[in-house]
């Protein structure tokens, strides 16, 4: 099983992740931050990974801190859980609707951290959230997951559409992009020989 806890204390925040990449895509979510809470959801339940997360963060101020080190802690579970990488696709895309809205993600295990991410909400908050903090999230992953992620929300009216299909759509890319390749055994998927 491929399997990590992770846990980051810091001033502003105090996180612990487990995370199992061979999961049923089951969750448990605490990071008192609703909305965000749901959004993690998605990517459980469709990247087929279990997923525990218990947050506290300085929410007084803001949800930033919270996010951004979520983003952060999950990208150092996920790096850890996945290992060198040894016979996984190492790439994965997905195209998910929801209702008007059509969101696009790809991602690589490429051991570089990149971020494309193309998301014009129609509104700045999602209920009491603060949408920019999407972007936080997942630049906080990709620096340490060392993955190249490109999200397009290629269509939308509604911002909680936007941010669902986004979420699903990364989800569903991750599901892909380390399964295991039965093609590739044992293989280091790159010419490099490493990831």
């Amino acid at each position: 099983m491929r399997r990590a806890q992770v846990i980051r204390n810091t001033l502003e925040t105090q996180i612990s992740i487990n995370l199992n990449l061979d999961g049923t895509g089951k969750s448990a979510l605490e990071t008192g931050v609703p909305f965000l809470d749901h959004m993690l959801d998605q990517i459980a339940r469709h990247g087929m990974i279990d997923l525990e997360i218990a947050a506290k963060g300085d929410l007084h101020i803001d949800a930033h801190h919270t996010v951004e080190d979520i983003g952060i802690t999950f990208g150092q579970a996920l790096a850890k859980a996945a290992g060198d990488k040894k016979g996984l696709r190492r790439y994965g895309h997905a195209y998910v609707p929801l209702d008007e809205a059509l969101s696009r993600v790809v991602v690589d295990l490429s051991g570089r951290p990149g971020l494309v991410f193309n998301v014009d909400f129609t509104r700045a908050r999602i209920g009491d959230f603060d949408a920019d903090l999407f972007h936080e999230f997942f630049q906080g992953l990709v620096n340490h997951a060392l993955i190249t992620l490109h999200i397009d929300n290629l269509a939308g009216r509604n911002a909680h559409h936007q941010a669902e299909t986004v979420f699903k759509a990364f989800g569903r890319a991750l599901r892909m992009a380390i399964e295991y390749d039965p093609a590739a055994s044992g293989i280091i998927p790159s010419t490099k020989g490493t990831l």
